[in-house]
Order: C-alpha cells, then sequence, then structure tokens
C-alpha cells in the first residue's frame, strides 16, 4: 500500500488517529454484523486486523495499538459466543481473545514500521528530487551566480522554508537568520542563510543530507566555470594556430589567455638563445602593462631569471619564491611572490618558457603546471607550424624560381644558339639555291621552307618557355597576346594595374596561360572571361569559363599547380566549379 505524498509530510495526530480508529472499529464490527451466522468467528478477526494496520500506517503506532485494543474489545464482546457480553469464562474464549490482541498489537507496530520506511523513503525521494534540480540548476548554468537565486527558491519550496539565500561569499549568522558555511576542501565557497526557528528535523535534514549534496554540487559547479573557460581559452587560441595565424599573434594571444585564466600578475614569454640569454618575446599583466619595463625583443641572461634557469637545466616544469624589484630591476617595491615557468617544446626541442607571476605570497596551486602544459602544447604547435609553413613556403619559392630561371636560360639558349644557327644555315641554302642547276632548286626551295617551319616552331616553343612579351612589354600585352592565341574565345578585361613586381607578374601570365590550356582542354567552353583588377594593396583576378564544370583540385588536376604558384607568393585562390555550369577562378595576390 502505496500513502499519498501529503499524508507523509504531515506528521500524525494523536487525538485525530484515536478518533479514526474508533470509526474503523464501528465501521468493521457493523459490517461483521451479517456475516456471523456464515462464517467461522475466528475467521471474523481478520478483518479488524486491516483496519489496526491501517490506522497504525496512516496515523502512527498510538492510534494503532489503541486501535487494536478497541478491535479486541469489540470482537470479543459481538462476535464471540456468548455475544453481546464479556464473560471470559471458557479457556479457549479467553486464549482467542488474548491471541488476537496480540496479533493486533502486532499488526499495529508493523504498520508503524511501514509508515516509517514510507517517510524516509518519501523524504529520500525529495531530497534526491531537490538535489537533481539543484544540479540542474548549478550545472548548467552560464554564470553560476545567476542561478543561485533560483536554487535558493527550489530549496526553500522543497523544505517548505520561509526564505533561503545562497551567498557566494563568507557570510556571518545574525539574529535574523542563520549561516551554514559550504565549502570546497578548506576553502568556504558559499554560505547558505535560513531561518533561525526551523524545527530540529529540519536543521537535522539540512546539516545531514542537504548541505553535504549542495556544497558538493557548488564545488562542481566552480570546478565546472573553470574548466569551461579555460577550455574556451584554449579553443580560441587553437583557433588562431589551425587558421595559420603569425606567431606574435598567437604568442600574445597565449600569454593573455594564460594570464587570464590561471589568475596571475603577469605572464612572460621568452625564448632560449643559444648564447644563455633569453628573448622577451610577449607579456601581459592584469592592469595594462604598468608593471613592465622590459621591451619585447631585449635580452637578459638566463642566470637573471632563476626560474626560467631551472626551466633550462631541467627541461621540466619549475616553481621558485622570487621579488621582482631583483628580477627586473624595478624601481616600485613590491613584496615577494612566486613564479612557475612553463618549457616550450618544439619538436622535442626545447625552445623557450612561459613564466606565470603570482602577487599571492603563498605558493601557487600545485596544479597550475599542468594547466599551463596545455597552453604551452598549443604554443609548441604553433611555433612548429610556422616554421613548416615558412620553409614549406621558402621551398615552394625557391623550386618555380629555378623552374622560371631555367625557362629563361632556355629560351635565351635557344634564341641565341639553336635558332640563330638554323636562321644563318637557312641563309646559306638561299645562297647555294640561287646558283644551283635548275633541278635541285625545287628541292633546296623545300627545304628552306622546311628549314623556315622548324624556325617559327622553336620560336614558338622559346615564347612557350618565357615569352620576350613579358619581359619587354609587362602584363598586359603580354596577356593580350596570350587572349589572341588562345584557340577559345576570350574576353580579356584589364584595367590600369600599371607596372607589378616580377615575380607577381609572371605569376599571373602563367595562371592565365595554364587556366586557358585547362578550358581548352577539358572544360568544353565556348567563351573564357578573364578579369584583373590592382588596388592599392591586392591583385584581383577572375577567371571563368562557360563549360561543363566540375572541375575538383583534389583529383589530381591542373589547378593544384595553379595553387602552388599562387600559394609560394603569399596569394589565395577560391575554385567554383559546380557540374554543368563553368568553373570559376578567384585568386588575390598581395602586390
Amino acid at each position: 500500500m502505496r500513502l499519498p505524498s501529503s499524508l507523509l509530510r504531515q506528521a500524525p495526530s494523536l487525538p485525530v488517529g484515536v478518533l479514526a480508529g474508533s470509526a474503523c472499529v464501528a465501521a468493521v464490527t457493523l459490517l461483521l454484523f451479517p456475516l456471523r451466522h456464515f462464517v467461522p468467528p475466528n475467521s471474523l478477526g481478520v478483518v479488524y486486523l486491516l483496519g489496526v494496520v491501517l490506522i497504525s500506517t496512516v496515523f502512527g503506532l498510538g492510534p494503532g495499538l489503541a486501535t487494536a485494543v478497541a478491535s479486541a474489545l469489540a470482537y470479543e464482546y459481538f462476535h464471540l459466543p456468548p455475544f453481546n457480553q464479556w464473560t471470559l469464562t471458557g479457556s479457549g474464549e479467553f486464549v482467542t481473545t488474548l491471541v488476537f490482541l496480540a496479533t493486533a498489537l502486532l499488526a499495529g507496530f508493523v504498520g508503524d514500521l511501514a509508515r516509517s520506511r514510507a517517510v524516509e523513503a518519501e523524504e529520500q525521494r525529495r531530497t534526491a528530487d531537490l538535489a537533481a534540480d539543484l544540479a540542474h540548476l548549478l550545472l548548467r548554468a552560464e554564470d553560476l551566480r545567476t542561478a543561485l537565486p533560483a536554487a535558493a527558491q527550489r530549496l526553500a519550496q522543497a523544505l517548505d522554508l520561509r526564505y533561503a539565500a545562497i551567498e557566494p561569499a563568507v557570510v556571518a549568522a545574525t539574529g535574523r537568520y542563520g549561516a551554514l558555511p559550504m565549502r570546497d576542501g578548506a576553502t568556504q565557497i558559499a554560505t547558505l542563510l535560513i531561518p533561525t526557528d526551523l524545527p530540529e528535523p529540519t536543521l537535522l535534514r539540512l546539516h545531514q543530507q542537504v548541505v553535504p549534496s549542495l556544497q558538493a554540487l557548488l564545488g562542481a559547479a566552480c570546478d565546472r566555470e573553470v574548466v569551461a573557460a579555460e577550455q574556451a581559452a584554449l579553443r580560441r587560441v587553437a583557433t588562431l594556430v589551425a587558421g595559420g595565424a603569425g606567431p606574435s599573434e598567437v604568442f600574445n594571444a597565449v600569454t593573455r589567455e594564460m594570464g587570464r585564466i590561471m589568475g596571475t600578475r603577469h605572464t612572460d614569454m621568452t625564448r632560449f638563445e643559444v648564447d644563455g640569454t633569453l628573448t622577451m618575446l610577449s607579456h601581459w599583466d592584469d592592469h595594462d602593462g604598468l608593471d613592465h619595463f622590459v621591451p619585447h625583443g631585449s635580452r637578459r641572461p638566463i642566470e637573471d631569471v632563476p626560474v626560467a634557469r631551472l626551466v633550462w637545466e631541467t627541461g621540466k616544469p619549475a616553481r621558485c619564491t622570487t621579488d621582482d624589484s631583483e628580477l627586473f630591476g624595478h624601481t616600485r617595491e613590491w613584496a615577494p611572490g612566486s613564479a612557475v615557468g612553463s618549457p616550450i617544446m618544439v619538436e622535442s626541442r626545447l625552445w623557450g618558457v612561459m613564466i606565470a607571476f603570482s602577487r599571492a605570497e603563498g605558493p601557487q596551486p600545485e596544479a597550475i603546471e599542468e594547466r599551463m602544459m596545455k597552453f604551452t602544447e598549443l604554443l609548441g604547435t604553433a611555433i612548429a607550424n610556422a616554421q613548416s609553413r615558412a620553409e614549406l613556403t621558402a621551398s615552394r619559392a625557391r623550386i618555380i624560381a629555378a623552374a622560371d630561371e631555367s625557362r629563361r636560360r632556355i629560351e635565351r639558349d635557344l634564341h641565341d644558339g639553336a635558332q640563330q644557327r638554323l636562321v644563318t644555315l637557312g641563309l646559306e641554302l638561299r645562297q647555294v639555291e640561287a646558283i644551283a642547276p635548275p633541278d635541285l632548286q625545287a628541292r633546296l626551295s623545300r627545304m628552306v621552307e622546311g628549314l623556315t617551319g622548324a624556325v617559327e616552331d622553336l620560336q614558338e616553343l622559346s615564347r612557350g618557355l618565357h615569352p620576350a612579351m613579358l619581359s619587354q612589354g609587362g602584363l598586359c600585352p603580354a596577356l593580350k597576346m596570350l587572349a589572341r592565341r588562345s584557340c577559345l574565345p576570350v574576353e580579356l578585361n584589364v584595367g590600369d594595374i600599371g607596372s607589378q613586381p616580377e615575380h607577381v607578374e609572371t605569376a599571373v601570365y602563367y595562371i592565365v596561360s595554364e587556366a586557358l590550356t585547362n578550358a581548352a582542354k577539358h572544360a568544353q567552353a565556348s567563351v573564357v572571361h578573364v578579369h584583373l583588377t590592382v588596388d592599392v594593396t591586392v591583385l584581383r583576378l577572375w577567371i571563368r569559363d562557360d563549360g561543363i564544370g566540375g572541375a575538383d583540385p583534389r583529383c589530381g588536376s591542373g589547378l593544384i599547380g595553379l595553387k602552388d604558384r599562387v600559394a609560394v607568393i603569399g596569394g589565395e585562390m577560391e575554385v567554383t566549379s559546380p557540374v554543368g555550369s563553368g568553373t570559376s577562378l578567384v585568386i588575390t595576390i598581395p602586390c
């Protein structure tokens, strides 16, 4: 039998219970009158026992025992022969009554035990519901302070308190309210304010059940806020790293985010040099650089920074107590503080150190080294990525420059060597043709024409290697020549771009040449549009055809070479090629 929650929450009333027991005994007695002629008397007592269990379960032990005694008396008087009188003369009647009374009293105890267990289960359920609601409010809130009023209101509703408040600070008790401290370890993180006139059971429940779970939730919520802030900072830094941000931008972001998350006075990032010095790369402090007197790029001996020296010697995180005035030569008086250094490893090599300085006199938290390592790992990755990108860009630039120089050399060699010799040979054949017999002149004429065609083919080949028009006339004439020579119609729109650096003009020429070749070979286009503009700092090139589309640089097409050439000079290329709608290249090159 499960009782309603409203009955379990109310304290049992003895007078009401006795009245309810009396009414129950009377009702059972009237109910059994028509049955006593058909049912054995010993069986009729079971119905009285059910009433005893009901009363003791609902109203407690006192009313249950009173109901048991009243049931025994009614049972003996009305339902044991001789009826309607108390005789207890026969030994059988006396034993029956005594057994019934003992059974009824036992039923009362069982009912009261059932009520106690039900009340305990109800309290545990309500406590669990309260803990679940508080966990939902506190652990899912973006800002813990904004969730505290709602949590206090839910706590007051669950415990039937006039009011309750949770203050994220140390608050002393007064005559108006009591104060229950809530701690995370040895640190008090909040105070629960409650009325001073609470009943003893409610206070006991608060101390034993509510406060322990609440302070655990508050500790978890505080830790969650710290972890969430740290993860957000790490995501911001990781986004910069993944986006290829410059080293100085990443350095400043790491020192700033680390200083704010760790709650330090200031944070420095320095690089170890081979001559035993430190180079200051980035700095952050908690009030806009007023503490900092060491400019970026300056050097100092490693021995001047004890924590950096420890990291240099061990390659591991280190900490020490230090005096800023001695460390930096400040004229301002500073109290001694602590410094924690975390090594910056780049490709398994000790590259530098991040140092977090605290204004507190005591040591910094034990877990700060591990938290700092998360940032320095990202920093090491960013430095390694920057070095790899720089090396890759330089390698690409060397390869393309070598290829361009090879084209120029081959073009010069062809023009000054083989082409001149062939022209000279053609002139000599013309002279021989003039004095040769008539029957040989026709053959010599064909030979001269074939030689002239070979010279023209050689000229076309040398122009394809490195067009003389690009060197002599500039980019615009060279692009117009490409448009005229293209086997597809080309609509060329070139603004007043002026003279650009040689590597930019060479790259644009070969990009347009390769794009026209790709369109002719693969696009099945009827026209190609080329548009070129230059503003103050950026050259923009659009190349669009009306072909079949579907070009994908990932599939090994000629677009890969174009992307490499654009990337070498610091540009970007965007390819749009939906199937059936042509191909469009948008190229931006810093100039």
